[in-house]
């Protein structure tokens, strides 16, 4: 059975695509990326179940701007000194994680008390972002310990129609994905 049968028409947009609960693929910084509405809990299950990615592990938040972060983020947890390396890595290819709002769900957390959250330059994913209002749940376009795609053929040959929508676009010129880093403890967990 088709992801589609139960709609009636294939998503014309990723923003539709999103807003019926899809899953999407698009340009990242390094690599394409396939995301999804992070207060879709369907969404989200149906994303972890299409990568073989573990709940427990968490997943990173894709954002325009840190605002667009706030429902997720408990910004009052962010020690003063922190924020001015954290706000000078943004927009840009650090991915942060920081302390979540204790109403944050645990289908985006994990095991975590803690939230992975970017605010991106890349201009797709923000322009994304802008027109469906909030973050993507961001991570890249594979299958767990398999290489992910760098081209948007690539993506499809390996989802085809379990994605929802696939976005066109360039990738932003990056060799590797995002660093990420524990914005209270220094943590570096890819470099």
């Amino acid at each position: 059975m088709s992801h589609n049968e139960n709609q009636t028409a294939k998503p014309q947009s990723a923003i539709e695509a999103l807003q019926q609960g899809e899953l999407i693929c698009y340009p990242t910084e390094a690599i394409f990326g396939l995301g999804c509405d992070p207060d879709s809990e369907s969404a989200v299950h149906k994303l972890l179940a299409l990568k073989e990615r573990p709940i427990e592990k968490g997943l990173i938040l894709i954002a325009d701007n840190f605002a667009q972060c706030l429902a997720y983020v408990d910004d009052a947890k962010i020690p003063m000194d922190k924020r001015a390396e954290i706000f000078s890595a943004w927009p840009g290819p650090v991915t942060w994680v920081l302390p979540a709002k204790s109403t944050t769900p645990k289908w985006l957390t994990g095991e975590h008390t803690s939230i992975a959250v970017r605010v991106t330059d890349h201009p797709v994913v923000k322009q994304l972002c802008q027109d469906f209002g909030k973050p993507l749940v961001s991570t890249s376009a594979n299958f767990s310990g398999e290489e992910p795609a760098m081209t948007i053929d690539e993506a499809k040959a390996m989802f085809n129609e379990r994605v929802g929508f696939y976005q066109e676009g360039a990738l932003g010129g990056r060799t590797a994905p995002s660093q990420i880093r524990d914005a209270m403890t220094g943590k570096v967990f890819r470099s």
